[in-house]
């Protein structure tokens, strides 16, 4: 099984995929594709040139350019979790190719977000609210880039929707709720 993980950034993905890592799950970033390739291109990894090259990539060879860089070497007998994905034709490619997938989304209202943001001091962050506000409508929705970001459109289509707008604790009830239905679902 292939769980997909999207959503806003600071949304707490990360809560959700510690989860799935401590069910045995192989943990996969989409990140860590494309920061090799900016590394090997010799440009500077950020934000903005991971997402770039993601575009590229998809104009490129197609909108599951980066979904089947990873299927190339992902054992599909096993369970992972890829993490994020950032086109809704990614997950489309994910339902066409991967017998289960399941594509779970994480959200939070954005004044909360930008708090999380601010506290976890992540160098690649943006450290304003007007930075904030501009990396987050590049990541929703782009109109005039349909081979770019799309986090809006995947949180409209993903299977299970996770707000986050909340304590911890309730996050995980959530998250424990959600994998008692894939369990039923797919075990």
């Amino acid at each position: 099984m292939i769980i997909g993980i999207c959503g806003r950034i600071a949304a707490g993905k990360e809560t959700l995929t510690s989860f799935l890592r401590n069910k045995g799950f192989q943990y996969h970033e989409s990140s860590s594709l494309l920061k090799k390739e900016l590394e090997r291109l010799g440009k500077e990894i950020t934000r903005t040139n991971m997402q770039d090259l993601a575009d590229e990539w998809r104009n490129k060879d197609g909108v599951g350019a980066l979904m089947k860089k990873f299927l190339e070497k992902l054992d599909l007998n096993e369970n992972h979790i890829i993490d994020s994905l950032r086109n809704a034709g990614e997950a489309d490619f994910m339902k066409k190719n991967c017998k289960d997938f399941i594509l779970i989304g994480v959200d939070a209202p954005q004044k909360i977000r930008f708090k999380r943001l601010v506290e976890r001091g992540k160098e690649s962050d943006p450290k304003t609210w007007e930075e904030f506000v501009k990396v987050d409508e590049r990541d929703n929705f782009d109109a005039s880039n349909p081979m770019g970001q799309q986090t809006g459109k995947l949180l409209e289509i993903a299977d299970f929707v996770i707000m986050n707008d909340q304590d911890l604790e309730k996050a995980m009830k959530e998250v424990e709720k959600i994998w008692e239905e894939i369990k039923e679902k797919c075990f």
